[in-house]
């Protein structure tokens, strides 16, 4: 059946459902995490639609947000890129803007990780930051030039990653109406 269907694709993607989260604090906070992800991803016109967010455990997830590329991705343009950093960061502001910096959890990790990768390819692969249009890598991920480079890279890393989150955090905070009314529909249904 079509819900088997989406049960074993669910299974590939994030791994096998866990024990399902009680009604607590943590709950609301990975709700609006996954929201977070969802409505920044939905604003960018270069973002993947959202597929589906769920608050079932899969894997290691607490919850999840998945969104279904439209076109081949193996040409990904610039701004495809700053929308995926953009929209991956939007769950940790949602974190923020709604609990405050005190609140915020380890639960961004992997997607802290994601997109420091995507950043750093960005300069030292595609050549798609201040530093020019050059390869600063090999594809062992070693520097070709040596020295100074490091920090330049790392410093334009952090300027991508910095001005994305920006760019997350406007988008939460000005959707925090739909966020707010979307975060009650998950919570109730635990799957949208």
């Amino acid at each position: 059946t079509k819900k088997e269907v989406n049960e074993a694709a669910d299974r590939i993607i994030g791994g096998i459902a866990g024990t399902p989260l009680e009604d607590t604090k943590n709950k609301r906070l990975i709700a609006y995490h996954e929201v977070g992800h969802a409505i920044t991803g939905s604003v960018l016109k270069s973002h993947d639609e959202v597929e589906k967010i769920t608050l079932v455990p899969r894997g290691a997830a607490k919850g999840l947000t998945w969104f279904t590329p439209e076109e081949d991705q193996s040409l990904l343009s610039r701004s495809a890129l700053l929308a995926r950093i953009i929209g991956t960061l939007g769950g940790r502001a949602a974190e923020q803007v709604v609990f405050g910096d005190p609140e915020v959890t380890t639960g961004a990790s992997s997607d802290l990780q994601q997109v420091t990768r995507i950043a750093r390819q960005m300069v030292t692969r595609y050549g798609m930051s201040i530093l020019g249009p050059i390869a600063l890598e090999t594809d062992n991920n070693e520097l070709i030039f040596k020295g100074e480079m490091s920090n330049r890279i790392d410093a334009e890393v952090c300027r991508i990653v910095n001005h994305c989150e920006q760019l997350a955090t406007r988008i939460v905070r000005d959707n925090r109406v739909i966020i707010d009314l979307i975060v009650e529909r998950l919570l109730d249904a635990e799957t949208l």
